[in-house]
């Protein structure tokens, strides 16, 4: 994949992204609904193509609004990474030489590498995630809207110790698939159905969008410094 390619292909995801996430705030009244509905139309001109470096100045600003209005990342994780994504393609697309575009951009590869390799490393070392029983608690006592019949599978707990050492492993490992091409789309593809799982049963939809919208710049990175090692 070319630099090119995937600055564009990032732009389309993210603008998608944010169109869901914006459209929550339109049955709101006042300066909000001002506000993320200018968001809505940045957006749909960076999923058009249309004056793409204004439009991601735009989302720039509102994003600064947004972490001022309310106070921080409000919706954790998923919002770090949307702002992670936004600020590294508005910085390689307004900066002036190929170098320092590639170095921001591979900067976003890197810190999504490490979203799972970090993850991964606090599970493995927690004695309650490698027995099953953070699977076991989540399903049977969190807040999340997870129906009765899914909280019966904190009853099973060979399948959640199985469900907590696949999440586990990919996350580890995820950086060794950085060697092949096809190894990194394999995991890109599990790492896309972890997230849709987690909305599936969990609600958790935002990751899924950011996420993926990351994934266009692991794949022009890994070509870009590992080629296929193997």
């Amino acid at each position: 994949m070319t630099l090119d390619t995937a600055f564009r292909a990032t732009e389309v995801l993210i603008a998608l992204a944010f169109l869901q996430q914006s459209a929550e705030f339109m049955l709101r009244a006042g300066v909000e609904r001002a506000i993320f509905a200018a968001r809505i139309l940045a957006c749909l001109a960076l999923l058009f193509g249309a004056q793409t470096e204004l439009a991601l100045l735009v989302l720039v600003v509102i994003s600064l609004w947004m972490l001022h209005r309310f106070q921080g990342p409000y919706n954790g994780g998923s919002d770090r990474m949307s702002l992670l994504i936004l600020w590294c393609l508005t910085l390689a697309q307004w900066m002036p030489t190929l170098f320092w575009q590639e170095v921001i951009f591979g900067y976003l590869a890197f810190q999504l590498t490490l979203s799972y390799f970090i993850s991964g490393r606090v599970k493995i070392v927690n004695p309650e995630w490698r027995s099953g029983r953070a699977l076991r608690d989540v399903f049977a006592f969190s807040a999340y809207p997870v129906s009765e019949n899914l909280r019966q599978l904190s009853t099973r707990p060979r399948l959640l110790w199985a469900a907590s050492w696949a999440v586990i492993l990919f996350e580890v490992v995820f950086p060794l698939a950085l060697l092949n091409q096809t190894l990194l789309i394999a995991a890109l593809c599990i790492g896309a159905s972890f997230h849709l799982s987690n909305a599936i049963f969990f609600g958790l939809n935002r990751f899924v969008w950011i996420w993926v919208a990351a994934y266009p710049s692991l794949l022009w990175f890994q070509g870009r410094v590992f080629g296929d090692v193997f």
